[in-house]
Formats: structure tokens, sequence, C-alpha cells
């Protein structure tokens, strides 16, 4: 599957569209359509059913070290400045940015590389070189730079001053002891006009120009609040949910009476000033998290860490996404924060990235009591083995914490201690995405003539659907669309389903396809004299007949796997 097929069906269909489209787009920003906010509904619904609502914490869970709680919040998109200068956020979240000196665009200094492989510009110099770079002929670059180089990369050193740039290229190769140069040698030697003064530039993606050197770019989003907008009333945009859980941890623990081990889950929106947000929704200046806090003894974090590693992997594969594209990677040991015992992230070869890498789905992490401390004492930094609270010059906290008490005490155990964290961390777009990408068919099928014809569909696992199943009559006429309008009416009390009474059957069942609806339920002729209706697998394009009486029942068991309620 190419990206773009998949882009264009999210669109044609109302998964994703493009936000403010109709005034140029906003980059970074997507709106999620019809199908779209169902799948991502699902999505959650399910995270938070299996993960919250329908844990056992009765018994041990398979895997587990012990009995369990799980509770829920929903905190504000607006915290305390101070919250993010104690989590380290405030000093901390940043990623390194390079802008074009010539089109002033930003962009991420990690990812300029990859950039520059996709580049228009880029490419079409490697066409004009005819691949051979090692001892580039002048004569092509030039009249390239003065054809296609205007128009492609009007920034580049070798389009606005030719003569200059390839005098100096010409000289370097001169000198060189070595046999050529690389591809990226060749750009960026294009990109420079006097290396001697500046040394080789790094080229932009966009437009050719040179680069700045890197430089710090923090990615939370600034506000205000109250009537006066100065540096007293600064506030943010919270870039993770996170944090409002552990903030929260004393009021969750005295008004629930809950006991550790316990976990307090979220989901809600982030915000992250993004500097180059790309391919398609994974990454994006305004996501949705879903997160769990778990909270535990620390002699115990070890098991619970692998625990939850576990369970969330198995989570991704029982809803569909399966095989090897989907792997659980365990982070080496330079990878880790500073703080962090442990950290696996669940991964998904999504179609954009090149053969062979992984995107992050979900990060699980072993925070040690980092969190609740920091909150408590102030921003922590680690020092040889020990995490101790930052000082300024004069040996001050830098950042003070709440100075409130966020310890926990067993009445059982008669013992007091902070809790270890463990966190489960997954994004509801990635996770989106991910399952989209995965569903994503092309085969063959039969249209309403007997044909086969090319067909895509989404096969989506029944509880992810946006639409569960579509309720068709044959034709508008002998009664069949009342007798499908009383069974839509049945089954619309229960599930998401979706009546449709135009064009062909056929062009019917296609639309519903595109869309990832497992089951068809046709009212036709023969309902009229046996009381019974046609079921249509999704998958299977397989067609069988159930009573009209037993729609519910049969949809329930093929959903659900189980009876339908009274």
């Amino acid at each position: 599957m190419e990206m773009d097929q998949l882009v264009a069906l999210c669109k044609r269909r109302g998964f994703l569209y493009q936000s403010s489209e109709i005034y140029g787009g906003l980059n970074g920003f997507w709106d999620y359509g019809p199908m779209g906010i169902e799948l991502k509904r699902n999505i959650r619904e399910a995270w938070w059913r299996d993960m919250v609502q329908g844990h056992n914490e009765l018994s041990v869970p398979a895997g587990a070290v012990s009995p369990y709680e799980m509770v829920g919040i929903d905190t504000t998109i607006i915290l305390h400045p101070q919250v993010w200068k104690c989590s380290g956020h405030y000093d901390l979240f940043h990623d390194m940015m390079q802008t074009c000196r010539q089109c002033k665009r930003l962009f991420r200094a990690d990812h300029v590389g990859e950039m520059l492989k996709e580049s228009a510009w880029a490419k079409a110099l490697a066409e004009a070189t005819g691949g051979d770079v090692s001892t580039p002929n002048s004569e092509g670059l030039l009249k390239w730079a003065k054809s296609k180089g205007k128009k492609l990369a009007p920034g580049l050193a070798l389009v606005r001053a030719p003569e200059v740039t390839l005098a100096s290229l010409a000289k370097h190769l001169e000198q060189a002891s070595t046999s050529g140069l690389s591809f990226k040698g060749l750009l960026q030697h294009l990109a420079t006009e006097q290396p001697a003064e500046t040394g080789l530039q790094t080229p932009c993606p966009e437009c050719g120009g040179d680069l700045t050197e890197p430089r710090e770019f923090n990615l939370m989003f600034e506000t205000h609040y109250g009537a006066v907008r100065d540096e007293s009333n600064k506030a943010f945009l919270r870039p993770e949910t996170a944090q409002g859980i552990f903030i929260n941890f004393k009021n969750v623990v005295d008004s629930t009476r809950v006991r550790v081990p316990f976990g307090i889950a979220q989901m809600g929106k982030s915000f992250r000033n993004e500097i180059t947000p790309r391919n398609f929704t994974f990454r994006s200046r305004e996501f949705e998290q879903m997160e769990i806090e778990f909270f535990c003894h620390p002699s115990t974090s070890a098991r619970w860490y692998r625990y939850w590693r576990d369970r969330r992997y198995r989570w991704y594969v029982e809803l569909g996404l399966a095989g090897d594209r989907l792997r659980l990677r365990e982070h080496e040991q330079e990878e880790l924060s500073h703080y962090s015992c442990g950290t696996a992230d669940i991964e998904y070869a999504f179609p954009f990235l090149p053969p062979g890498e992984f995107g992050e789905l979900e990060g699980i992490a072993h925070r040690g009591d980092f969190d609740l401390r920091s909150h408590m004492e102030g921003k922590l930094v680690r020092k040889g083995d020990e995490l101790v609270v930052e000082s300024d010059e004069e040996g001050k906290p830098r950042y003070r914490g709440s100075g409130k008490d966020l310890s926990y005490f067993d009445d059982l155990a008669k013992e007091r201690y902070i809790p270890h964290v463990i966190e489960p961390s997954a994004g509801a777009d990635r996770a989106t995405l991910a399952f989209l990408c995965e569903a994503y068919r092309e085969d063959a099928a039969p249209d309403e003539n007997g044909a086969m014809k090319p067909r895509t569909y989404l096969k989506f696992h029944p509880r992810l659907a946006p639409i569960k199943a579509a309720v068709f009559p044959l034709v508008r006429k002998d009664g069949m669309p009342e007798v499908a309008q009383e069974i839509y009416t049945e089954l619309k009390r229960h599930f998401n389903v979706m009546y449709d009474e135009k064009s062909a059957v056929g062009r019917r069942y296609r639309r519903q396809d595109e869309v990832g609806t497992p089951y068809c339920v046709t009212v036709d002729s023969q309902t009229l004299v046996d009381g019974t209706v046609t079921f249509r697998d999704r998958d299977s394009l397989k067609q069988w007949r159930v009573r009209r009486e037993d729609c519910l029942k049969e949809l329930f068991g093929l959903i659900v796997g189980g009876a339908a309620p009274c």
C-alpha cells in the first residue's frame, strides 16, 4: 500500500480532513470526519473498557504481581506553571531547530537528512547528475542551475551564485585526497558559496538555501490567563496528560481509598509545537493521549513493569495489529531518560517509513519515584547514582516543589514510602493511524453484474469498525424498504448501523467495504417469501440466510460473541 492511497481514502470516505482546509489548511492539525471520529472513539472506548472498567481486580490477572485497582481522572489542559518547572518540561522539553536563511522555514535538526532524501529539488538534481556525483559535471550543474534549479531550489548557492559555487567545488575536488564526493557532500558544497569562511552549509530541503546552526526550541504552547497579558499570568497548554495525574495522586488516594498497587487512567488532548509536523497524523501539534500511571511498591516495580509492557503489547495484537509490522523494543541504556529504570516502545512499521524502520505507537516507562518526588521537593536531576534537587548558583532549589507530602502509608504493612510509577502512554491518533494502515486491503470481488473488479476494503476488528452493520433493501419497492427500516431501527438501539437504499446493491456493498463495515444485511425478494434476510461478511464475501427476527441475536454473536439482550 502507498500512503497516498490511504490518505485519499481517508478524505473520500470521511475519516480525516486537513484542518481549515478551505483556507489552505493548518499544518500539524487534523479534523476527524464522521467515520474517523467513530473509529477513534471505538479505540478509546476499547482502551478504557479493557484497561480501566474491565480489569479484574478481584483475582490476580495473568502475569500480574497481585490484584490491583484502576480508576479514572480528567484534568485540565492548563495547569499551574510550576508543574512544568518541577517536571522538567520548562527547561528540557525542546527539540533542536534549524532555520533556512533564505526561505525562513523551520526544520527539526534530526529530520533534515531524511527530508533531503525526499526533497523535490534534491531528487531532480540527482537525476541531472545521472547518479554519478563522485566527479560532478560542472557544465551539467550550471545548465540545471539556470533552468530547473531557479524554480525548484531558488535559495541554493549554486542557483544564486553559480560561478562562485562551482569554482569553490572545483578547487575542493582538486585538493581532495579522496577519489570523490558522496551525494550528501555534493549537496553541501552546492549550498555553500564561501566554504573557507562559513564551513560547509546544510541545504534547506524546501528551497536549497543554507541552514543556521541547530538551536533549542521549546515545544510547549504558551498562553495567558486573566485580563492582563504579562509574565505573571503566563501558562502553557499541557504537552502530556501525565502531570495532571501526579499532582492529583493524594486527592485520588484520599477520596477513593484505593490501595497500592493501583492505576489512574486519563484520556485527553495534549499540545506540542512540533517544528516540522509530518507523516499524516503521526506527528501533529494537537493530539490525544491514553495514559496510565500505575503506582506500586518499589520492591515489586520491576515485575509490574514487565506486566504492563507485555499486556499493552497483547492489546494491540488482539485488536488486529499482528505480524512482523508490530514489535516490542526494549530501550538500550543510552536511550533511557536520566530517571528511568527501564523503557520499552511498542512500534509499528508505518508505510511512510523506509523499509525496516518502525515508528513509536506507545511507550511503557518505569519512572521510579521521580515524578511524585519532583512535585514534593522540586526539580530533580541525576548526580552520580542519585537523584537530587537541582540548585542554582547560590545553592537554592531552582524550582521549588509543592512541599506537600505525596508519600503513601500502607496501614496493613505499617510502612510509608513514595510509590514507584509504571507509565503506559499511548497515542489515540497514532493508534487510529496504525489500525487504518493495517486494515487497508485490495483484492478483486464481483460487481452487481458478476464481473470481477478491483476492490478496496478496510479489515477492522469488529470492535473498532466505525459502522457495525449496514441494512439494505435490495430494491426500493415491494415493501422491502419498510422491512429494512424496521430491522435498522431494532439494530440501531444496540449498535452503530447504517441504512442505505441508494444505487445498485453491489455499489452499496463496496461503499461499506471502504469504510470497514464488517457485515451487511440485505432485505430481498426471498425475505417476502420466508422471512429471512441475507447476511454478508466483508472479508470472505460469504453470504448466508438469517431469520428476520434473529438479526439482533446474530449480530451480537458476530460482534461481541455473546447473546443479545432481552
